[in-house]
């Protein structure tokens, strides 16, 4: 009796450890940031045929802190284009700071519950939201605040 509790106990300890191993890989952002956001849902959310962003380097919003990445996605058959801009900073508390930081030059500010940790539109239409260690911006050139709300919504869930 004594043996089978051991073996459980191990067991359990096994199990525990490789999910909670599992748990804290699938919160890390990949290294490709522009992954978060595929050119086919960008396609699928807005009815339109967009190209794979161009990607290129987001300038560090203050000094010590991490360069995001730029993916602009471009209408395949169109003038428009999409500007997702992501950042993931070393922790969750320096992304809230730096989400806080950053927010003072985006006021008035209306807040969007239910989408991240937190998130909100800028007074140009911007989506700004925070989620974990990551920073990220949705800007449409053509304004429609339910197909950001959507775009957002998916990069979130792949966080």
């Amino acid at each position: 009796m004594a043996h089978t509790m051991k073996v459980l106990l191990l067991a359990a300890a096994l199990v525990g450890s490789a999910c909670g191993t599992r748990a804290v890989a699938a919160t890390r952002p990949p290294a490709d940031l522009c992954s978060l956001l595929p050119a086919a849902q960008v396609s699928k959310t807005t009815g339109q045929g967009y190209n794979a962003p161009q990607k290129t380097v987001a300038p560090r919003p203050f000094a010590n802190t991490v360069e995001g990445s730029d993916c602009t996605y471009k209408q395949s058959k169109g003038s428009a284009h999409i500007l997702f801009r992501a950042y993931a900073d070393p922790s969750p508390s320096q992304a809230a700071d730096l989400f806080a930081r950053l927010g003072a030059f985006y006021s008035p500010q209306t807040p969007v519950p239910g989408l991240g940790d937190k998130a909100y539109f800028d007074p140009k239409h911007g989506l700004h939201v925070l989620k974990g260690n990551v920073r990220f911006f949705i800007e449409m050139g053509k304004f429609d605040e339910k197909q950001a709300k959507v775009l957002a919504a998916y990069v979130v869930g792949q966080l």
